[in-house]
Protein backbone atom coordinates (compact mmCIF):
# COMPACT_ATOMS: atom_id res chain seq x y z
CA UNK A 1 0.00 0.00 0.00
CA UNK A 2 1.26 3.49 -0.82
CA UNK A 3 1.19 6.60 1.33
CA UNK A 4 -1.69 8.04 -0.68
CA UNK A 5 -3.78 4.90 -0.27
CA UNK A 6 -3.22 4.65 3.47
CA UNK A 7 -3.87 8.32 4.18
CA UNK A 8 -6.88 8.86 1.99
CA UNK A 9 -4.89 11.23 -0.19
CA UNK A 10 -5.31 10.70 -3.90
CA UNK A 11 -1.98 10.55 -5.68
CA UNK A 12 -0.19 8.88 -8.54
CA UNK A 13 3.37 8.71 -9.78
CA UNK A 14 3.68 10.02 -13.34
CA UNK A 15 5.72 8.01 -15.80
CA UNK A 16 9.44 8.74 -15.90
CA UNK A 17 10.83 11.04 -18.58
CA UNK A 18 13.94 10.38 -20.62
CA UNK A 19 14.88 14.04 -21.05
CA UNK A 20 13.84 17.51 -19.92
CA UNK A 21 12.34 18.43 -23.29
CA UNK A 22 9.47 16.09 -22.41
CA UNK A 23 8.22 18.71 -19.94
CA UNK A 24 7.77 21.34 -22.70
CA UNK A 25 9.27 24.16 -20.65
CA UNK A 26 9.64 27.71 -21.85
CA UNK A 27 12.76 28.31 -24.00
CA UNK A 28 14.48 30.33 -21.27
CA UNK A 29 14.26 27.39 -18.87
CA UNK A 30 15.27 24.78 -21.44
CA UNK A 31 18.30 26.89 -22.21
CA UNK A 32 19.20 27.10 -18.50
CA UNK A 33 18.75 23.35 -18.06
CA UNK A 34 21.12 22.71 -20.97
CA UNK A 35 23.65 25.26 -19.66
CA UNK A 36 23.61 23.55 -16.26
CA UNK A 37 24.45 20.23 -17.91
CA UNK A 38 21.24 18.50 -16.87
CA UNK A 39 20.31 15.82 -19.39
CA UNK A 40 18.17 13.04 -17.91
CA UNK A 41 15.65 13.91 -15.16
CA UNK A 42 16.26 12.22 -11.84
CA UNK A 43 13.42 9.99 -10.52
CA UNK A 44 12.02 12.58 -8.12
CA UNK A 45 12.00 15.12 -10.96
CA UNK A 46 10.27 12.82 -13.43
CA UNK A 47 7.59 11.95 -10.91
CA UNK A 48 6.80 15.43 -9.59
CA UNK A 49 7.46 18.01 -12.35
CA UNK A 50 4.49 17.06 -14.59
CA UNK A 51 2.02 17.24 -11.69
CA UNK A 52 3.49 20.51 -10.40
CA UNK A 53 3.35 22.00 -13.90
CA UNK A 54 -0.32 21.05 -14.02
CA UNK A 55 -0.91 23.04 -10.82
CA UNK A 56 -1.41 20.05 -8.51
CA UNK A 57 -0.16 19.80 -4.97
CA UNK A 58 2.83 17.47 -4.61
CA UNK A 59 4.21 15.31 -1.82
CA UNK A 60 7.76 14.20 -2.55
CA UNK A 61 9.31 11.61 -0.25
CA UNK A 62 12.94 11.12 -1.19
CA UNK A 63 16.34 10.95 0.43
CA UNK A 64 18.68 13.91 0.38
CA UNK A 65 20.75 14.52 -2.73
CA UNK A 66 18.13 13.27 -5.19
CA UNK A 67 17.50 16.55 -7.05
CA UNK A 68 14.48 17.93 -5.21
CA UNK A 69 15.37 21.59 -5.81
CA UNK A 70 15.11 21.17 -9.57
CA UNK A 71 11.93 19.14 -9.03
CA UNK A 72 10.12 22.14 -7.58
CA UNK A 73 12.28 24.88 -9.12
CA UNK A 74 11.37 24.30 -12.75
CA UNK A 75 7.58 24.22 -12.21
CA UNK A 76 7.51 27.38 -10.09
CA UNK A 77 9.69 29.27 -12.58
CA UNK A 78 7.53 28.08 -15.48
CA UNK A 79 4.43 29.35 -13.71
CA UNK A 80 6.00 32.74 -12.98
CA UNK A 81 7.03 33.18 -16.61
CA UNK A 82 3.68 32.02 -18.02
CA UNK A 83 1.60 34.38 -15.87
CA UNK A 84 3.69 37.44 -14.87
CA UNK A 85 2.69 39.41 -11.79
CA UNK A 86 3.99 41.32 -8.82
CA UNK A 87 5.88 39.43 -6.15
CA UNK A 88 6.42 37.74 -3.91
CA UNK A 89 4.51 34.91 -5.57
CA UNK A 90 6.55 31.89 -4.47
CA UNK A 91 7.63 31.12 -0.89
CA UNK A 92 10.20 28.41 -0.26
CA UNK A 93 10.80 27.53 3.40
CA UNK A 94 13.82 25.47 4.50
CA UNK A 95 15.29 24.65 7.93
CA UNK A 96 18.87 25.98 7.75
CA UNK A 97 20.77 28.96 6.40
CA UNK A 98 23.02 26.69 4.37
CA UNK A 99 20.05 25.02 2.71
CA UNK A 100 18.40 28.38 1.97
CA UNK A 101 21.56 29.59 0.24
CA UNK A 102 21.85 26.31 -1.66
CA UNK A 103 18.24 26.45 -2.88
CA UNK A 104 18.58 30.09 -3.88
CA UNK A 105 21.73 29.32 -5.87
CA UNK A 106 19.99 26.52 -7.75
CA UNK A 107 16.95 28.68 -8.51
CA UNK A 108 19.18 31.47 -9.78
CA UNK A 109 20.93 28.98 -12.04
CA UNK A 110 17.61 27.86 -13.50
CA UNK A 111 16.37 31.47 -13.85
CA UNK A 112 19.62 32.84 -15.31
CA UNK A 113 18.04 33.67 -18.69
CA UNK A 114 14.98 35.33 -17.15
CA UNK A 115 14.41 38.54 -15.20
CA UNK A 116 12.91 36.78 -12.20
CA UNK A 117 14.25 37.87 -8.82
CA UNK A 118 14.89 36.01 -5.56
CA UNK A 119 15.68 37.01 -1.99
CA UNK A 120 17.05 34.94 0.87
CA UNK A 121 15.85 35.50 4.43
CA UNK A 122 17.61 33.96 7.44
CA UNK A 123 19.01 34.97 10.80
CA UNK A 124 22.59 35.65 11.82
CA UNK A 125 22.94 38.64 9.48
CA UNK A 126 21.58 42.17 9.40
CA UNK A 127 17.90 42.57 8.52
CA UNK A 128 18.52 45.78 6.57
CA UNK A 129 19.80 44.24 3.34
CA UNK A 130 16.99 41.68 3.36
CA UNK A 131 14.36 44.37 3.89
CA UNK A 132 15.78 46.43 1.02
CA UNK A 133 15.59 43.45 -1.33
CA UNK A 134 12.02 42.73 -0.23
CA UNK A 135 11.05 46.28 -1.15
CA UNK A 136 11.88 45.45 -4.77
CA UNK A 137 9.07 42.87 -4.72
CA UNK A 138 11.07 39.83 -5.91
CA UNK A 139 9.04 36.95 -7.28
CA UNK A 140 10.60 34.30 -5.01
CA UNK A 141 11.41 34.29 -1.29
CA UNK A 142 13.63 31.52 0.09
CA UNK A 143 13.58 31.67 3.88
CA UNK A 144 14.23 30.11 7.25
CA UNK A 145 11.10 30.16 9.43
CA UNK A 146 12.40 32.27 12.34
CA UNK A 147 13.63 35.35 10.49
CA UNK A 148 10.69 35.18 8.07
CA UNK A 149 8.24 35.39 10.99
CA UNK A 150 10.19 38.28 12.50
CA UNK A 151 9.95 40.30 9.28
CA UNK A 152 6.33 39.27 8.83
CA UNK A 153 5.43 40.63 12.28
CA UNK A 154 7.27 43.87 11.50
CA UNK A 155 5.31 44.30 8.30
CA UNK A 156 8.33 44.01 5.98
CA UNK A 157 7.05 40.81 4.32
CA UNK A 158 3.72 40.63 2.51
CA UNK A 159 2.55 37.17 1.59
CA UNK A 160 -0.88 37.99 0.22
CA UNK A 161 0.19 37.35 -3.40
CA UNK A 162 1.90 33.98 -2.79
CA UNK A 163 0.63 31.40 -5.26
CA UNK A 164 2.99 28.52 -4.43
CA UNK A 165 4.33 27.34 -1.08
CA UNK A 166 7.30 24.96 -1.02
CA UNK A 167 8.30 23.24 2.23
CA UNK A 168 11.68 21.61 1.73
CA UNK A 169 13.19 19.16 4.26
CA UNK A 170 9.92 19.39 6.20
CA UNK A 171 10.94 16.55 8.51
CA UNK A 172 14.13 18.36 9.49
CA UNK A 173 12.12 21.50 10.27
CA UNK A 174 10.07 19.39 12.67
CA UNK A 175 13.25 17.98 14.24
CA UNK A 176 14.46 21.54 14.84
CA UNK A 177 11.19 22.60 16.48
CA UNK A 178 9.97 24.79 13.60
CA UNK A 179 6.54 23.19 13.15
CA UNK A 180 4.66 25.88 15.16
CA UNK A 181 6.43 28.58 13.11
CA UNK A 182 5.46 26.80 9.89
CA UNK A 183 1.81 26.80 10.95
CA UNK A 184 1.97 30.55 11.67
CA UNK A 185 3.48 31.19 8.25
CA UNK A 186 0.81 29.08 6.54
CA UNK A 187 -1.89 31.05 8.34
CA UNK A 188 -0.56 34.25 6.71
CA UNK A 189 -0.81 32.82 3.18
CA UNK A 190 -3.77 32.92 0.78
CA UNK A 191 -5.96 29.86 1.14
CA UNK A 192 -5.97 29.30 -2.62
CA UNK A 193 -2.44 28.25 -3.51
CA UNK A 194 -0.33 25.35 -4.73
CA UNK A 195 1.57 23.40 -2.06
CA UNK A 196 4.72 21.38 -2.68
CA UNK A 197 6.03 19.44 0.32
CA UNK A 198 9.30 17.50 0.27
CA UNK A 199 10.80 15.36 3.02
CA UNK A 200 13.19 12.47 3.46
CA UNK A 201 11.21 10.79 6.23
CA UNK A 202 7.58 10.95 7.28
CA UNK A 203 7.12 11.25 11.05
CA UNK A 204 3.59 11.46 12.38
CA UNK A 205 3.57 15.25 12.77
CA UNK A 206 4.67 15.84 9.17
CA UNK A 207 2.09 13.33 7.94
CA UNK A 208 -0.58 15.28 9.80
CA UNK A 209 0.65 18.56 8.30
CA UNK A 210 0.60 17.05 4.81
CA UNK A 211 -2.96 15.84 5.27
CA UNK A 212 -4.02 19.32 6.40
CA UNK A 213 -2.46 21.43 3.66
CA UNK A 214 -2.25 19.17 0.58
CA UNK A 215 -5.29 18.71 -1.67
CA UNK A 216 -5.30 15.50 -3.69
CA UNK A 217 -1.53 15.64 -4.20
CA UNK A 218 0.55 13.67 -6.61
CA UNK A 219 2.68 11.46 -4.38
CA UNK A 220 6.20 10.50 -5.39
CA UNK A 221 7.42 8.05 -2.78
CA UNK A 222 11.02 7.03 -3.38
CA UNK A 223 13.02 4.95 -0.96
CA UNK A 224 13.35 7.90 1.31
CA UNK A 225 14.73 6.43 4.54
CA UNK A 226 17.70 4.56 3.10
CA UNK A 227 21.07 5.95 2.06
CA UNK A 228 21.97 6.03 -1.61
CA UNK A 229 22.94 2.63 -3.01
CA UNK A 230 26.16 4.15 -4.37
CA UNK A 231 27.60 4.61 -0.86
CA UNK A 232 29.88 2.02 0.75
CA UNK A 233 29.61 1.80 4.55
CA UNK A 234 32.20 0.65 7.08
CA UNK A 235 32.08 0.74 10.88
CA UNK A 236 35.06 0.66 13.26
CA UNK A 237 34.85 -0.07 16.97
CA UNK A 238 37.44 2.26 18.47
CA UNK A 239 38.29 3.70 21.90
CA UNK A 240 37.48 7.39 22.22
CA UNK A 241 41.13 8.31 22.73
CA UNK A 242 42.21 6.62 19.47
CA UNK A 243 39.68 8.23 17.16
CA UNK A 244 42.03 10.98 15.97
CA UNK A 245 44.77 8.44 15.24
CA UNK A 246 42.34 6.25 13.30
CA UNK A 247 41.06 9.27 11.37
CA UNK A 248 44.57 10.26 10.30
CA UNK A 249 45.32 6.66 9.32
CA UNK A 250 42.23 6.49 7.10
CA UNK A 251 42.84 9.90 5.54
CA UNK A 252 46.38 8.86 4.68
CA UNK A 253 45.42 5.41 3.41
CA UNK A 254 42.46 6.62 1.35
CA UNK A 255 44.19 9.72 -0.06
CA UNK A 256 40.98 11.61 0.68
CA UNK A 257 40.70 14.58 -1.67
CA UNK A 258 37.45 16.00 -0.27
CA UNK A 259 35.82 14.74 2.91
CA UNK A 260 33.39 15.78 5.63
CA UNK A 261 33.99 14.70 9.21
CA UNK A 262 30.95 14.91 11.52
CA UNK A 263 31.24 15.47 15.25
CA UNK A 264 28.60 15.59 17.95
CA UNK A 265 29.45 18.98 19.47
CA UNK A 266 30.55 22.43 18.32
CA UNK A 267 33.56 22.39 20.63
CA UNK A 268 34.80 19.08 19.24
CA UNK A 269 34.38 20.32 15.66
CA UNK A 270 36.55 23.37 16.36
CA UNK A 271 39.17 21.34 18.22
CA UNK A 272 39.31 18.53 15.65
CA UNK A 273 39.69 20.96 12.75
CA UNK A 274 42.51 22.69 14.61
CA UNK A 275 44.23 19.37 15.41
CA UNK A 276 44.02 18.18 11.80
CA UNK A 277 45.37 21.50 10.55
CA UNK A 278 48.31 21.26 12.94
CA UNK A 279 49.17 17.79 11.70
CA UNK A 280 49.22 18.44 7.94
CA UNK A 281 45.64 18.39 6.67
CA UNK A 282 43.88 21.43 5.25
CA UNK A 283 40.83 21.39 7.52
CA UNK A 284 38.16 23.95 8.44
CA UNK A 285 35.31 23.80 10.95
CA UNK A 286 31.62 24.52 10.31
CA UNK A 287 29.40 24.82 13.36
CA UNK A 288 26.50 26.82 14.72
CA UNK A 289 28.42 29.36 16.81
CA UNK A 290 30.13 30.79 13.74
CA UNK A 291 28.82 33.99 12.21
CA UNK A 292 27.01 33.69 8.91
CA UNK A 293 29.90 35.32 7.04
CA UNK A 294 32.37 32.85 8.61
CA UNK A 295 30.14 29.91 7.72
CA UNK A 296 29.75 31.14 4.15
CA UNK A 297 33.49 31.64 3.87
CA UNK A 298 34.25 28.14 5.19
CA UNK A 299 31.77 26.56 2.77
CA UNK A 300 33.10 28.55 -0.17
CA UNK A 301 36.70 27.65 0.59
CA UNK A 302 35.85 23.98 0.97
CA UNK A 303 33.83 24.02 -2.24
CA UNK A 304 36.71 25.62 -4.16
CA UNK A 305 39.25 23.13 -2.80
CA UNK A 306 41.16 25.45 -0.49
CA UNK A 307 40.38 22.96 2.27
CA UNK A 308 40.30 19.18 1.87
CA UNK A 309 38.42 18.41 5.10
CA UNK A 310 35.29 20.06 6.47
CA UNK A 311 34.68 19.25 10.14
CA UNK A 312 31.01 19.86 10.88
CA UNK A 313 28.23 19.33 13.35
CA UNK A 314 24.80 18.13 12.26
CA UNK A 315 23.90 21.68 11.28
CA UNK A 316 25.65 20.92 7.97
CA UNK A 317 24.20 17.46 7.33
CA UNK A 318 21.32 18.80 5.21
CA UNK A 319 22.82 22.02 3.95
CA UNK A 320 25.79 20.93 1.87
CA UNK A 321 25.40 20.16 -1.81
CA UNK A 322 28.91 19.51 -3.09
CA UNK A 323 28.99 16.70 -5.61
CA UNK A 324 32.71 15.95 -5.38
CA UNK A 325 32.70 14.94 -1.68
CA UNK A 326 34.20 11.44 -1.75
CA UNK A 327 34.22 10.55 1.96
CA UNK A 328 32.00 11.12 4.97
CA UNK A 329 33.40 10.11 8.34
CA UNK A 330 31.25 9.96 11.45
CA UNK A 331 33.88 10.80 14.06
CA UNK A 332 31.00 10.54 16.51
CA UNK A 333 28.02 8.28 15.89
CA UNK A 334 24.95 10.44 15.17
CA UNK A 335 22.21 10.64 17.76
CA UNK A 336 19.44 9.22 15.55
CA UNK A 337 19.20 6.83 12.58
CA UNK A 338 17.75 9.60 10.43
CA UNK A 339 20.79 11.78 11.17
CA UNK A 340 23.00 8.94 9.91
CA UNK A 341 21.16 8.96 6.58
CA UNK A 342 21.44 12.69 6.19
CA UNK A 343 25.10 12.84 7.19
CA UNK A 344 26.29 10.22 4.75
CA UNK A 345 23.99 11.68 2.11
CA UNK A 346 26.66 14.38 1.69
CA UNK A 347 28.58 11.84 -0.41
CA UNK A 348 27.33 9.63 -3.23
CA UNK A 349 25.34 12.54 -4.64
CA UNK A 350 23.95 12.67 -8.17
CA UNK A 351 24.47 8.90 -8.45
CA UNK A 352 28.23 9.18 -7.86
CA UNK A 353 29.99 6.62 -5.66
CA UNK A 354 30.89 7.55 -2.10
CA UNK A 355 32.41 6.12 1.06
CA UNK A 356 31.13 6.43 4.64
CA UNK A 357 33.11 5.47 7.75
CA UNK A 358 31.68 5.43 11.26
CA UNK A 359 33.71 5.40 14.47
CA UNK A 360 31.78 3.73 17.31
CA UNK A 361 32.65 3.20 20.95
CA UNK A 362 31.15 0.56 23.24
CA UNK A 363 28.52 3.09 24.38
CA UNK A 364 27.19 3.38 20.82
CA UNK A 365 25.99 -0.21 20.41
CA UNK A 366 22.29 0.64 20.83
CA UNK A 367 22.23 3.42 18.24
CA UNK A 368 24.30 1.31 15.83
CA UNK A 369 21.64 -1.40 16.01
CA UNK A 370 18.92 1.21 15.42
CA UNK A 371 20.75 2.53 12.35
CA UNK A 372 21.08 -0.98 10.94
CA UNK A 373 17.39 -1.67 11.49
CA UNK A 374 16.53 1.47 9.57
CA UNK A 375 18.80 0.84 6.57
CA UNK A 376 17.86 -2.85 6.51
CA UNK A 377 21.40 -4.22 6.55
CA UNK A 378 24.32 -4.83 8.87
CA UNK A 379 27.11 -2.31 8.28
CA UNK A 380 30.39 -3.96 7.36
CA UNK A 381 32.82 -4.07 10.32
CA UNK A 382 36.53 -3.51 9.83
CA UNK A 383 39.55 -3.42 12.13
CA UNK A 384 42.91 -1.67 11.96
CA UNK A 385 45.67 -3.11 14.12
CA UNK A 386 46.68 -0.73 16.86
CA UNK A 387 43.68 1.56 16.46
CA UNK A 388 40.49 -0.45 16.84
CA UNK A 389 39.09 -2.92 19.34
CA UNK A 390 36.97 -6.08 18.92
CA UNK A 391 33.24 -5.68 18.66
CA UNK A 392 31.44 -5.44 22.03
CA UNK A 393 30.32 -8.89 23.16
CA UNK A 394 26.60 -8.15 23.19
CA UNK A 395 26.93 -6.81 19.63
CA UNK A 396 28.91 -9.89 18.54
CA UNK A 397 26.27 -12.26 19.93
CA UNK A 398 23.62 -10.42 17.96
CA UNK A 399 25.76 -10.66 14.85
CA UNK A 400 25.56 -14.45 14.95
CA UNK A 401 21.83 -14.18 14.37
CA UNK A 402 22.15 -11.76 11.46
CA UNK A 403 22.11 -13.09 7.93
CA UNK A 404 25.65 -12.56 6.62
CA UNK A 405 24.43 -12.11 3.06
CA UNK A 406 22.54 -9.08 1.88
CA UNK A 407 18.85 -9.35 2.65
CA UNK A 408 16.53 -9.00 -0.31
CA UNK A 409 12.92 -7.96 -0.56
CA UNK A 410 11.97 -11.48 -1.50
CA UNK A 411 14.12 -13.39 0.98
CA UNK A 412 12.75 -16.34 2.88
CA UNK A 413 13.44 -14.57 6.14
CA UNK A 414 10.18 -12.68 5.80
CA UNK A 415 9.07 -9.74 3.74
CA UNK A 416 9.86 -6.18 4.74
CA UNK A 417 7.48 -3.30 4.16
CA UNK A 418 8.09 -1.59 0.84
CA UNK A 419 6.37 1.71 1.53
CA UNK A 420 6.06 4.21 4.31
CA UNK A 421 2.44 3.32 4.98
CA UNK A 422 3.08 -0.40 5.37
CA UNK A 423 5.81 0.15 7.94
CA UNK A 424 4.37 2.96 10.03
CA UNK A 425 2.94 0.68 12.70
CA UNK A 426 6.20 -1.12 13.33
CA UNK A 427 8.82 1.47 12.43
CA UNK A 428 7.20 4.77 13.40
CA UNK A 429 6.82 5.95 9.86
CA UNK A 430 10.11 4.78 8.31
CA UNK A 431 10.16 2.90 5.03
CA UNK A 432 11.88 -0.46 4.72
CA UNK A 433 15.17 0.00 2.92
CA UNK A 434 17.16 -2.02 0.49
CA UNK A 435 20.56 -3.11 1.80
CA UNK A 436 23.37 -0.67 1.25
CA UNK A 437 26.55 -1.61 -0.57
CA UNK A 438 29.38 -2.74 1.66
CA UNK A 439 32.96 -1.64 1.54
CA UNK A 440 35.30 -4.39 0.33
CA UNK A 441 38.66 -4.23 1.95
Amino acid sequence: MSYSESSGISGTEPATSSNFSHFRLRPELERAVAAAGYETPRPIQSRTIPAALAGRDVLGLAQTGTGKTVAFGLPVLERLLTKPGRGPRVLVVAPTRELVVQIDGELRKLARFTRLGTVTIFGGVSERAQIQKLQRRPEIIVACPGRLLDLLRQGHVRLGQVETLVLDEADHMFDMGFLPDIRRIIAALPKERQNLLFAATMPREIRRLAEQILYKPAVAELEHSMPAATIDHTLYWVPQNRKLDLLCHILEEQACASGIVFTRTKHRARRLARDLDKIKYRAVALQGNMSQSARDRAMDQFRRGQYDILVATDIASRGIDIEQVSHVINFDVPGTPDAYTHRIGRTGRSERSGTAYTFATGDDATIVRAIERMIGARILRSEVNGFTVPEPKHESRRANNVNKSRPSHGSSGGSRPNSWSESRGRRRGRQGARPSRRMKR
